[in-house]
C-alpha cells in the first residue's frame, strides 16, 4: 500500500498495521504526541472500529480502514466542514478507482457515502484541543470493499457485491490523491463554498422527501439545501429548518424497514 503521487508530493505521510484497535484512536494519539500531521493510519483490520456516536463499524479484513491525523488545519469553528471536504474526496476516490458511472455513487448527509442508494462506507471526523490550545482534527473513513454488514439500521453493500472487485491499496491511494487536492481547495475553510457545490452535486436525496431521526423524534420533508454552514436544510411544507445533526433515511426505505 502506498501513498498517491499527488499525496506523496504534498508531503503526505503514511503508516500502514496488520491490525489496530481503531485508526481514529492511533491517529489521535500520534497527534497528542507531537506528530506535525499529514499522516495517514491504515490498518487491514481493526478490533475496535466505530463510527458517528459511537456506533460500533464492522472491521474485517478486506475493507478499507484509514484516518488521517491534520494538526492546526483551521479554527476550530470551521472544522465541522471537514466532514464535507472528506466527503467530495471520497466520493471521487471511489468514482476514480473503480470506473463507476456517474450517479451511482452518492454522498448521503452527513457522513456516508452511498452505492446504488446503499451505505458503502463511512467518515468520522473527530477533534481534540492541546493545552496549549491547538487544534488536532482525525478524518476517518471505513469503505467496504469486500465486506459489508448485514444487520443495520440502512442497508449496506461492498464494491465486490456490486460487481466492482477493488482492493484496498488503488483504493486508498486514489483517496489520498483525492483528500490532498480537496484540503487544498477547501484552504482552511476558506473556500468552503466551492466543496459545499460540489458536495450538493453529488447529494443523495436532494429535492426528494427524507426522514430526518434525532433523539428527540423523527422529522419528514423535502431535503432541498445545505446553508452556508453545511446544515441540512428540509422543507416542512413551506417551512424551512436546518439540522446540524441527524441520521437520514432516503425514501427508497418504507417506515416499516426503519
Amino acid at each position: 500500500m502506498k501513498l498517491g503521487d499527488a499525496a506523496r508530493s504534498r508531503e503526505f505521510r503514511l503508516e500502514v498495521f496488520d491490525s489496530l484497535g481503531s485508526t481514529n484512536d492511533e491517529a489521535m494519539a500520534r497527534g497528542r504526541a507531537g506528530d506535525p500531521g499529514g499522516l495517514w493510519i491504515v490498518a487491514r483490520q481493526q478490533g475496535r472500529g466505530r463510527g458517528r456516536s459511537g456506533r460500533a463499524w464492522s472491521s474485517p479484513p478486506g475493507n478499507l480502514y484509514a484516518s488521517l491525523l491534520l494538526a492546526a488545519p483551521c479554527r476550530p469553528a470551521v472544522a465541522p466542514q471537514l466532514g464535507f471536504v472528506a466527503g467530495v474526496a471520497l466520493h471521487a476516490a471511489v468514482e476514480q478507482a473503480t470506473g463507476l458511472t456517474p450517479g451511482r455513487a452518492a454522498l448521503k448527509w452527513p457522513n456516508d457515502l452511498l452505492l446504488d442508494r446503499a451505505k458503502l462506507a463511512g467518515i468520522l471526523v473527530e477533534g481534540a484541543t492541546l493545552a496549549g490550545g491547538d487544534l488536532l482534527v482525525v478524518i476517518g473513513i471505513g469503505v467496504n470493499a469486500a465486506h459489508h454488514p448485514a444487520d443495520t439500521p440502512y442497508p449496506a453493500t461492498d464494491l465486490g457485491a456490486k460487481g466492482l472487485p477493488v482492493g484496498v491499496d488503488p483504493l486508498f491511494s486514489a483517496l489520498s490523491d483525492a483528500m490532498a487536492a480537496a484540503l487544498r481547495r477547501w484552504d482552511a475553510g476558506a473556500g468552503f463554498a466551492d466543496i459545499r457545490r460540489d458536495w450538493l452535486k453529488r447529494a443523495g436525496g436532494l429535492g426528494e422527501p427524507i426522514l430526518v431521526r434525532r433523539p428527540e423524534g423523527e422529522r419528514r420533508g423535502v431535503f432541498v439545501d445545505l446553508d452556508g454552514e453545511g446544515r441540512l436544510l428540509l422543507d416542512e411544507g413551506g417551512r424551512r429548518v436546518a439540522f446540524e445533526a441527524g441520521d437520514v433515511f432516503l425514501t427508497n426505505l418504507q417506515p416499516a424497514d426503519i
